[in-house]
Formats: structure tokens, sequence, C-alpha cells
């Protein structure tokens, strides 16, 4: 029989003993245990904080002014491609493509389908294209029977119109959105991205775009048009880029044709296999044979 010896345990000492570093161990993870309820809650707090943009909030009646627009517009153009009965499902559509999203992650393909909803043609040679010339492209279109963006239906729908949702509410932001420099793709900046591209991608025939001789660069590759629309001709529909450097009556012209950023024009249109003309003009020009 084996000799098996028992050591006595005396009363006053523990069965067992924890070392200092369990000690540690164990107050740091009840101090995590505590610590975490108190980050959600602060979290939470931060996420529920709206974001306060440098621009100013939607329209009122937003959409009310769309549907009326869209309205107004198929009964007074008469155009066989547009119908009234349509004009819910085009606000709707139009309303989807940014509600309840981040007013800074809104994209061109988000209004995919409100563009592919609208369908409405331009005739060829009427599409009239500007940067930094609003105005003068209005008149310009006026005087020469031409069609701008703002001319067509969603472009009319829109025009002058501001907006924005967040990603925590189905709501409208009419406090302040984000403007066009405050980061890359807001609900406007994505919309008339998407609408402008399909508004060059449709055109035919000679084209025409209208810019202003009176700044440094009269074609800039951060507009729409620079971005976007010059972009996206099609060189199997339209055959010339007829360029329009209007200058102010009586003044020095500043920044002609033969300037570099319409040098880079040029290459961009004619690399396109796209014919390319400008012409200088202080004020509108009364005909458009260049």
């Amino acid at each position: 029989m084996a000799n098996y010896e028992f050591s006595p345990v005396s009363g006053d000492e523990p069965c067992c003993r924890i070392s200092k570093k369990c000690w540690v161990l164990l107050c740091l993870g009840l101090l995590v245990l505590i610590a975490i309820p108190v980050i959600v809650v602060v979290t939470l707090k931060l996420a529920r904080k709206p974001v306060v943009w440098n621009g100013p909030g939607s329209t009122r009646n937003l959409f009310h002014i769309v549907l009326s627009r869209c309205d107004n517009y198929t009964q007074q153009r008469g155009q066989p491609d547009l119908r009234r009965e349509d004009c819910p499902e085009i606000r709707d559509a139009f309303k989807n493509a940014f509600i309840s999203k981040n007013p800074c992650s809104v994209t061109k393909e988000d209004y995919e389908p409100l563009v592919r909803l609208v369908k409405q043609t331009v005739p060829c040679n009427k599409s009239l294209f500007w940067s930094k010339t609003k105005e003068l492209a209005y008149q310009f279109a006026k005087v020469h029977d031409m069609f701008r963006l703002e001319d067509t239906l969603l472009g009319h729908m829109a025009d002058n119109l501001n907006w924005c949702g967040n990603s925590s509410s189905a709501e409208l932001n009419y406090e302040n959105c984000p403007r066009w420099s405050d980061c890359k793709n807001t609900a406007v900046s994505a919309f008339w991205k998407a609408i402008s591209q399909k508004f060059a991608e449709s055109a035919c025939g000679e084209v025409h775009v209208v810019l202003n001789g009176s700044l440094d660069e009269p074609f800039s590759k951060k507009s729409v048009f620079g971005s976007v629309e010059v972009f996206h001709f099609d060189p199997k529909k339209v055959n010339k880029l007829q360029a329009w450097v209007i200058h102010d009556i009586g003044q020095t012209y500043r920044e002609l044709c033969e300037s570099s950023s319409l040098r880079e024009l040029k290459s961009i249109v004619e690399a396109q296999k796209i014919k390319f003309h400008c012409k200088d003009t202080a004020g509108l020009p009364d005909s458009l044979n260049a």
C-alpha cells in the first residue's frame, strides 16, 4: 500500500490565493463592462445629432411644386411623348432617388429610374448648352427657338429649387443642405449631372454652347458642361459643336476662341470625331450663321 502524506490546512489560511495580476485583470474587466454602456449611449447621441451643412435647406412644398410644374408643362407643351397622368409617378421617382439617404452620398445612378421614366425628344439642331451664362442662354434660346436643359420637363421641374434628405428620416431637410462645394455627390448635383448626361446623349445635328468670355476660363472641366455633357455627345448623331463666346458690349474681349481653355474644348470635341467651330461675339448673335 502506497504511503500518502496529507498536509494540514490552517483554518486561518485561504484555500486559494488570487495573484495581483488576476486582481488587475478583474478590475479592468469590470471597468470595461461599466464603460461599454456609456460609450454606446454617447455614440447613439452623436449619431442622432444632425449634421449642419453650409447651404440653404430644401425648398418649402418641394414635391407639390414639382408635381404642379410637371402638370403645367405636359398640358402646355403638347408633346406626344409626355402625358399628364405620368406626373405623380415622375414625382415619386424623383423623391425616391434621394429621400432617406445621406445628402452627400446621392449618385447619378440613384436618378436613373427617373431619367428612364421620362422619354422626351428635342428636335435636331435645337439643343443649347451653357456654362456660367444661364441668363444669356435663356435669351439665346428664346431668340433662336432652342432648347436648354431647363426647357425640358425634368429641367423645368427642378429649376431654381433646392432639396436634400437625411439617412435617419423619410422627411426633407428644411434647415440646411450641403452646397455643391461641400461634397462631391449632393442630392442636387447628382440630379443635374444625371439629366445633363441624358440631354447630351439625346442631342443631334448641330449643337450650340454659350460660354462667358469675361471669365478667366470660359470652358472649365469642373463645370457640368465640361465634366459631363461634352463627353456624352454621340458622334453618330452630333456632327458639329458651335461655341459662342459672349463678351460684354463695348468692352475689350478678355478670353477669345484662341484661349487655352477653348483650345482644350476643341481638342475634346474633335477627339470624338465631331466638328468644332468657335465664334467671339459682343452680346448675343443676331444670326446662327457663324
